[in-house]
């Protein structure tokens, strides 16, 4: 299969995949509380119906506000197209760096297009949004610095496909809080609350519209799909599996990931604004001690090696350093 032809296949999957997870985190919330609850497909017809109504913007916007949108759905899906899934890919080395920066790129974006409102409350989203992201972003890149530790590379194909090291549980644990946190789902924010006093990432788009609005809705949906995808490849030895056995089990992680949002948004209350920080701080430890874990690992496998074998060549350094 050529290239060009398997790009599109994964842009296919990532764009018509998306909508999908939270349609099953909201049927979960839904048989959790004895409802009916809406059709799993629910994002697919709000997001056709949004696409063809009208745009309204504020005298007071620059082209920012849509622009920003736009700049934000694109570096989402670069982050997308990223993460592996089977052989080819855009894999190269270095492409974990250019992964956390574009999931940074696409929360500025948006960030920048609530403040080109000039509304109090977009604001406040806004500040809140990139409060979160303080704590989470740290978390993120130290679960990347384990799985880089753990596989000696900094490449997403190689680092998401060893099999689990000591501390994938810990990884794991740390990696989900910070997928409720990125996402802004319960305890960090209720997505179907209607009080602006106390949202994060629904007051930063209450005056987007039409296809505007649509582009943020698959946007927030396309990263709960990315943060599952790669919470699923840290966690599972999907590169010791045959490619139909991978695909099956990735995505039946997808599906108990998002099984499990919707059960902690049923079982779990919001936290106060004053407790989130020490349960991102959670998440960050989580994630320290797994690269402790793949860190001192590493450092055992490589001193048992040179020792079975003498004379053996040293490992290779990474980042300058040798263990």
């Amino acid at each position: 299969m050529s290239l060009f032809i398997d790009t599109v296949l994964r842009l296919a999957g990532w764009l018509l995949l998306a909508p999908l997870i939270p349609g099953v985190i909201n049927k979960v919330k839904a048989w959790v509380a004895g409802r009916r609850g809406p059709p799993v497909f629910q994002l697919y017809y709000d997001l056709a119906k949004l696409w063809r109504k009208g745009v309204v913007l504020s005298h007071v916007v620059s082209p920012m506000h849509v622009a920003g949108v736009a700049v934000g759905w694109v570096a989402l899906v670069g982050a997308a197209m990223l993460l592996p899934l089977g052989e080819g890919g855009l894999a190269f080395r270095g492409d974990a760096i250019l992964f956390v920066y574009l999931l940074a790129v696409a929360r500025f974006c948006t960030a920048l297009a609530a403040l080109d409102t000039g509304s109090a409350f977009e604001g406040m989203g806004a500040a809140r949004e990139v409060s979160y992201a303080v704590l989470a972003e740290v978390a993120v890149i130290t679960g990347l610095v384990a799985l880089a530790v753990e596989s000696g590379s900094l490449s997403l194909s190689t680092m998401l496909t060893p099999s689990p090291g000591a501390g994938v549980a810990l990884l794991g644990a740390g990696l989900f809080i910070v997928l409720l946190a990125e996402n802004c789902r319960v305890p960090f924010d209720d997505p179907n609350t209607h009080l602006e006093l106390t949202m994060v990432h629904e007051v930063m788009v209450l005056d987007h519209s039409g296809p505007p609005l649509a582009a943020v809705l698959h946007g927030a949906s396309l990263k709960l799909l990315i943060f599952s995808v790669l919470l699923a490849e840290a966690v599972l030895p999907l590169g010791a599996m045959p490619a139909w056995a991978a695909a099956a089990a990735l995505a039946g992680a997808v599906l108990a990931i998002a099984i499990g949002v919707g059960l902690v948004e049923s079982f779990l209350a919001r936290f106060a604004f004053r407790r989130v920080p020490l349960l991102l701080t959670t998440a960050f430890l989580l994630c320290l001690f797994a690269l402790l874990t793949a860190w001192k690992g590493s450092e055992f496998g490589v001193t048992e090696s040179s020792v079975a074998e003498r004379g053996a060549p040293a490992a290779e350094p990474f980042f300058g350093w040798r263990p």
